[in-house]
């Protein structure tokens, strides 16, 4: 079987959806399958593209057993809605650069940024005259709506939503990452009998428990990732300022890199936190799976959105596979599953005193807050290793080819 992704982001991009592709990559090779990947010259979220790509269209290597095909994309901050366009717009043009690169496929998997990707998508399976199975990780049309970036109902919405139609038309399968996602994508035109769930999926290899530090050093709370709008980080600083006076011994650690790095810096010297470090720094994954074993306990700080957040948090994944419990803020999917895995508390977004009362909790009840971490450990080696879920994808690519 021989599969091509299609993504603009990949490792050494930060945030789930590079993840994601990431995680499939390896998890389809694990299963045999020969993987080429199509994606941007590394650049998310900074915009800083690295210099050996300086003046070239495009570049071929190999990350392990998968071939990667990086092309140009224009390097700027994934920062405001014209800028993000801009980048999706050049990826959907230089991706195409790839095509003389690309040898035999059986399967087109169109991974990032979901609606955008379908055009170049559409394109290889054209030309090489394959299916093209969308996935989704974030419905960014529904994602307008929810953050209140675009009204529903206008102009810009009927002509968004008119082109996913069109776009989703040419889709022979789907596979999101969330049961929040199928209806939608139904409504977009896809059959729901050719939908499936497939989990963002977790490197067992790189992210796996540790032990934890010595009695005495602070109780840590820590979130890494992206610094974009879907999180809301007042919360957190709000849950500190509380813990500052009746437990000075917890800790916050915020680490990633993203657009609201200015604005909370901002507030961490506005609310004179002494117990909230920001460290603006990218990690590889093997070192946010070692930094996330640092942590006593993790925490997802995902906004208040207008619906029930739709979506899955890969970082949810890692987190259980560290084996730490989890405070997860959210109103949808990822309340949900934290709940029924086991693995840690869930509070509404935005309820900073839930949050504060959840940490203190979980530091003094060390014993189930161990058993929180191996539920959700427990889980991810049987539900959502990346071997698991390539091996999913694998069967559904099977079938579309010997029905194609």
């Amino acid at each position: 079987m021989n599969v091509l992704i299609l993504g603009e982001y990949f490792p050494p991009d930060i945030g789930g959806a590079a993840t994601r592709s990431s995680n499939v990559a390896k998890g389809l090779s694990l299963n045999g399958c020969n993987v080429t990947v199509v994606t941007a010259f590394p650049h998310y979220p900074t915009g800083k593209i690295p210099k050996k790509y300086k003046y070239k269209p495009l570049e071929v290597e190999h990350v392990e057993k998968t071939k990667v095909i990086r092309t140009f994309v224009l390097p700027l901050e994934s920062k405001g809605l014209f800028k993000r366009l801009l980048v999706f717009l050049s990826f959907i043009v230089s991706s195409l650069f790839a095509l003389p690169f690309i040898g035999k496929i059986d399967v087109v998997w169109a991974a990032n940024p979901d609606i955008f990707v379908l055009v170049p998508g559409i394109a290889y399976g054209m030309i090489k005259r394959k299916p093209l199975v969308s996935n989704v990780d974030d419905l960014i049309i529904e994602d307008l709506y929810d953050l209140s970036l675009v009204e529903r109902g206008s102009t810009i919405s009927k002509l968004t939503e008119f082109c996913a139609r069109v776009l989703f038309a040419k889709v022979k399968y789907a596979t999101p990452i969330s049961p929040g996602y199928i209806s939608t994508i139904a409504k977009y035109g896809v059959n729901e009998r050719r939908i499936e769930v497939v989990r963002g999926g977790v490197d067992l290899d790189i992210f796996k428990p540790q032990s934890k530090h010595k009695t005495g050093e602070k109780f840590i709370v820590l979130y890494s990732g992206g610094f974009s709008i879907a999180y809301d980080f007042e919360q957190i600083f709000q849950a500190a300022k509380i813990l500052e006076k009746s437990d000075p011994n917890v800790e916050f650690i915020i680490q990633g890199k993203g657009e609201l790095l200015p604005s909370m810096q901002l507030r961490v010297t506005e609310l004179k936190l002494k117990n909230i470090k920001i460290i603006d720094k990218l990690l590889t994954r093997e070192a946010v799976g070692q930094f996330l074993g640092t942590a006593d306990v993790l925490v997802l700080p995902l906004a208040k959105f207008k619906t029930p957040y739709r979506g899955m948090s890969s970082k949810l994944y890692e987190y259980q596979a560290v084996a730490r419990p989890i405070i997860c803020c959210s109103n949808g999917i990822p309340l949900s599953y934290v709940t029924e895995t086991k693995s840690g508390i869930a509070i509404s977004p935005g309820d900073y005193e839930s949050l504060a009362k959840a940490v203190l909790f979980l530091k003094q009840n060390p014993n189930l807050a161990f058993k929180m971490g191996e539920s959700g450990r427990q889980f991810v080696e049987y539900r959502a290793s990346i071997k698991a879920i390539g091996c999913l994808l694998k069967t559904i690519f099977e079938k579309l080819v010997v029905n194609n």
